[in-house]
């Protein structure tokens, strides 16, 4: 009997393996005492109740402790937050994290008078304060809150929504729990007839295998798992909309969507201008589907042949060491000190690398202003698509080094945005040099394929993810029901527009909307699309253009929050106010799948 391949238990991890995390805290007790620090510090907001309009002095003040003790929490809150992703079933740490989130609620309460007190400043008393050199520090963060006057509510009503917090939450907490660690999905033979656990991490694995029946086998085992919980994700998943609709409507927003743009001061156009420009390029989508389909030798197409690379019989091996050499070589056109700093971090302790037993899934970069700019990986020496992910990480990563380096504390935190532009970028320039250091055909499409696959998966998947969280919170804002049917009807709709009248679509697959975790941050996944579209525009920008260029992109990763996303990107070269960069971005799809064809 084949022996069954199990992840390890968190306390068999290599500490070279993980990331440092005593660059936050020395140990858990140190955590303790800080936390209760900080706890014992909200009080002093109270000296400021009721002050803020007395002169711009005290305004600053108050804005000073403010910052001061949302650095604090920021350290606390990644500590916490951090350890509870190592291993989702230690009691101790999920304690931990609902600890802080608890003091933080509270924290929250005696802070939330601070912004309906500003904003009831007299207009020509806070004219007078932004001219004053005490305000200089602060001067944008409040031309930027000024524009929520509309959206503010009272002091109390403003109290109790910060009470609310820790409740919000609570759906996004219970999806986590039930899908990182409480759902088993069995185990699956592989291409090689090992048995192996299929997990979040391992399914992705799974998807890529040569072996069609492995492919398949593992689709139908992971969904089957989600069916047998179906109503109960669907449940949550309507928790979450109904509280997004909630705050928009309390704060008097048009709608969730108008909501979650007014931060970014991002027009609906821009979201409505993706949705149409990928709409009209779908024929383009269909034809590489059908490329797919011809070139693997399938009567049928079915979801679980879209992520296996067409030339499956190329392998791709890449070490950890290895996969961090190739990345910094990409990264060249960006200079020494990037690399560098870069090249450090990968190699040290930036990262927690590898896959253990109960460690949340996928990826993801945890910039801190105090810390290091952390990242979380699974990753898989065979699988080609985590190097990109690792290189689209380290984007993500080096954007918080150098916005952390150039900008103080309440400007450092780049909004996502922009940060989706970061790390596809990088992405761009590891495809290139990936097909510059080949001359083999065959490599070179396997390469094209990877680069078609990553744009369909970014874009064109993001955007029908995008469309998905419009239409339900549309329907939740007419009071239209939330179900589960509801749910498998509108997506099954989405499904079929976006894979195309001769793409096979498995009934299970309409499940698929009850797994992703970013629907729990609703309207945020369309920035991925933007993100790439503008990544693209400005990979092609830095490495047809000389010193300017190069400059203006790192002024673009240095300039934190310091401007509002579209002007930062406009800076950079780049203007996504206008549908431009995403049909150049499709139409760089079509030329590849063009390319694609000519060479297998």
């Amino acid at each position: 009997m084949n022996q069954v391949v199990r992840l390890p238990k968190r306390s068999d991890v290599k500490t070279e393996d993980t990331w440092d995390l005593t660059k936050l805290f020395d140990t858990d007790d140190a955590w303790t005492a800080a936390l209760e620090e900080f706890e014992s510090k909200i009080a002093g907001y109270e000296q400021f109740h009721g002050t803020l309009d007395q002169s711009a002095e005290q305004l600053a003040n108050c804005l000073e402790f403010d910052s001061q003790m949302s650095r604090i929490g920021e350290r606390l809150g990644n500590y916490a937050y951090l350890k509870t992703t190592e291993d989702q079933t230690n009691g101790d740490y999920q304690a931990m994290m609902a600890r802080f989130q608890n003091v933080a609620t509270r924290g929250g309460e005696a802070q939330s008078f601070m912004r309906p007190e500003i904003l009831s400043i007299d207009d020509d008393k806070m004219k007078s304060f932004l001219d004053d050199p005490a305000i200089e520090p602060y001067r944008l963060l409040l031309d930027r809150l000024v524009r929520y006057k509309p959206y503010t509510l009272s002091e109390r009503e403003e109290q109790l929504l910060a009470m609310q917090g820790e409740m919000a939450g609570a759906v996004g907490r219970v999806f986590r729990q039930l899908t990182d660690a409480d759902m088993k999905f069995g185990e699956v033979a592989n291409e090689d007839g090992q048995q192996v656990e299929l997990t979040q991490s391992t399914f992705s694995q799974f998807l890529i295998s040569p072996d069609r029946q492995v492919r398949k086998t593992a689709f139908h085992q992971f969904y089957d798992e989600f069916a047998a919980h179906e109503n109960s994700l669907a449940a949550t998943l309507t928790g979450s909309i109904q509280t997004d609709v909630y705050y928009a409507r309390a704060r008097g927003y048009d709608s969730a969507l108008g909501q979650a743009l007014f931060s970014d001061k991002v027009p609906v156009e821009v979201y409505d201008n993706l949705i149409a420009t990928v709409r009209e390029n779908l024929p383009t989508l269909y034809k590489f589907y059908d490329l797919r389909r011809r070139k693997m030798g399938l009567d049928e197409i079915h979801h679980y042949d879209t992520y296996v690379p067409i030339l499956s019989e190329i392998k791709s091996q890449y070490s950890w060491d290895e996969a961090v050499d190739v990345v910094i070589r990409s990264l060249q056109p960006l200079g020494d000190q990037y690399c560098s700093t870069l090249n450090d971090g990968l190699s040290g302790r930036w990262c927690d690398r590898y896959p253990n037993e109960n460690k949340q899934s996928g990826a993801f970069s945890y910039g801190t202003y105090d810390g290091l700019p952390y990242i979380m990986m699974n990753y898989k020496p065979t699988v080609l698509n985590d190097v990109f992910t690792l290189t689209h990480e380290a984007g993500h990563s080096m954007h918080t080094y150098l916005s952390v380096s150039n900008q103080p504390y309440e400007y450092y935190h780049y909004v996502i945005f922009v940060a989706e532009v970061a790390s596809t970028f990088n992405e761009q320039l590891l495809t290139r040099q990936l097909l510059a250091e080949t001359d083999d055909p065959q490599r070179k499409a396997y390469l094209i394929n990877n680069e078609i696959d990553n744009i369909r998966a970014t874009i064109i998947r993001q955007t029908m993810f995008a469309e998905f969280e419009k239409i339900t919170h549309a329907m939740c804002e007419a009071g239209e029901p939330l179900t589960l049917d509801a749910y498998k009807e509108v997506y099954g709709k989405l499904l079929a527009d976006y894979f195309g009248p001769d793409f096979t679509l498995d009934e299970q697959l309409n499940l698929e909307c009850l797994r992703i975790p970013h629907f729990y941050r609703a309207f945020y996944v369309y920035k991925y699309a933007t993100g790439l579209s503008a990544a693209i525009a400005l990979s092609n920008r830095v490495l047809n253009g000389g010193q300017s260029e190069l400059d203006d992109y790192m002024g673009f990763l240095k300039g934190g929050c310091s401007k509002y996303p579209l002007d930062l990107l406009c800076d950079a070269g780049v203007d996504l106010r206008t549908p431009a960069p995403i049909e150049a971005a499709m139409k760089h799809f079509g030329e590849l799948i063009d390319q694609l064809d000519e060479l297998i």
